[in-house]
């Protein structure tokens, strides 16, 4: 049995509570606007909180990652930890005040163009019954990001595996994989460090490289390569930052490519920036590949019981396989809208013009330059918010009563 409710809101409703929904709610607190923040878990950040390894750490430094008005403290390293990183986000909430209704889903959100308003229907599981809402407001921001949901790829055999099989959202450690042969497919930043993971903890993993990959040093001349491109692009065109990371990650990291590491065709910058593929940032992983402990193996053909077989014919006894097949996000499953989002839910319109759309939607987090993009597009859209809110609070206190009074009468 459900109960139901019908909530007017007068502003913005965000979904999601991760550093993109933080980050818009601060903007608009400090502009005076009022909020609701939907989030489906019982915390903030959750894909950092649940999701994550115990050994990561921020790819880029400190200043890149920060949200917008609320600095990291002096203290945390360069590169915090992910248990620093979760500590800095709850002072974030707690500095701005920001509460999230927790544990609430959204299952539609449309826009009703009679009335100018979009409906928000969530299913609230935070007591004893579970309680059907219908949040009724004039803009709308999706916060729910680029990583809402893990890939599970496809593989025949699988099934018939018989060993342990996990997504790299639900590993934590390589203490229990300990002198196991591990298939840690995908060879993206997550894919590296989970197989190093294993190797720190005396396990055997195998990674599958099915396709071309960046990989360059995490710092360049004592600074990080991230900062050390962003310099070089004050000056010089995308492609040639391209052609000295590349130079410089061979000088540095050596030939890759005879370990079974091929480099793209495409610049590490121009594939981030129209694929949204990121270089993986060497920690120590490559080391481990050179001296044999992480095994590069090609693509997978089909799996059977407690083996795997490969594109080139090879057959491996393997006892565990770790998906790190990476995330998408989940927009299209709740958005009935076609102006914003693609079929992939992102924007249609590349970074930095993908943050708006008509009717009051907006996009915050989507722009596959991590949390400095994220950050970027907060500021764009709780300004934006916050110039129409004040505008039409002014003019339209009546409308917005008689709104009121229409959306209880539903139920």
């Amino acid at each position: 049995m459900f109960s139901r409710r019908c909530i007017w809101v007068n502003g913005p409703v965000i979904v999601g509570a991760g550093p993109s929904g933080l980050a818009v709610g601060a903007g608009l607190k400090n502009k005076g606007v009022p909020f609701i923040i939907l989030e489906r878990a019982d915390c903030i950040a959750s894909l950092w909180q649940k999701r994550t390894y115990d050994r990561l750490k921020l790819h880029l430094p400190k200043q890149y990652c920060q949200l917008p008005y609320f600095p990291f403290p002096d203290d945390f390293p360069e590169y915090p930890t992910k248990h620093q990183f979760i500590k800095y986000l709850e002072s974030y909430a707690k500095h701005f005040d920001i509460n999230p209704n927790f544990n609430e889903t959204v299952q539609s959100a449309k826009y009703d163009e009679t009335f100018g308003l979009w409906r928000v229907k969530t299913i609230s599981t935070g007591g004893p019954i579970p309680v059907e809402v219908e949040y009724i407001c004039r803009w709308l921001a999706v916060a729910t990001g680029e990583n809402a949901e893990k890939v599970v790829p496809e593989f025949e055999g699988l099934e018939d595996f018989g060993g342990h099989v996990t997504h790299a959202c639900d590993y934590k450690s390589g203490k229990s994989y300990f002198g196991e042969r591990v298939l840690v497919v995908g060879c993206g930043n997550s894919g590296m460090e989970v197989s190093l993971d294993l190797c720190n903890h005396n396990a055997n993993p195998l990674m599958v490289v099915r396709s071309s990959v960046h990989v360059l040093p995490r710092e360049i001349f004592g600074t990080s390569t991230f900062e050390f491109a962003v310099s070089l692009m004050k000056w010089l065109p995308l492609w040639l930052v391209d052609k000295i990371l590349i130079i410089l990650a061979y000088l540095i990291l050596g030939n890759i490519e005879k370990y079974g590491l091929k480099r793209p065709c495409l610049g590490p910058l121009e594939l981030k920036n129209t694929a949204g593929k990121t270089p993986v940032l060497d920690i120590g992983a490559l080391q481990k590949i050179k001296s044999g402990k992480i095994k590069i193996v090609p693509g997978i053909k089909k799996f059977s019981r407690g083996k795997v077989e490969l594109v080139n014919g090879q057959t491996l006894h393997i006892d565990s396989v770790i998906l790190a097949t990476g995330y998408r996000s989940n927009v299209p499953s709740w958005l009935k809208e076609n102006e914003l989002f693609s079929n992939d839910g992102v924007p249609k319109n590349p970074f930095p013009n993908g943050w708006k759309s008509k009717g009051g939607l907006y996009a915050v987090g989507f722009t596959r330059r991590g949390l400095s993009g994220a950050s970027l597009d907060a500021i764009s859209v709780a300004l934006d918010i916050a110039k129409t809110w004040k505008d039409e609070t002014k003019q339209k206190k009546k409308s917005v009563a008689a709104r009121h009074r229409r959306c209880i009468s539903h139920f």
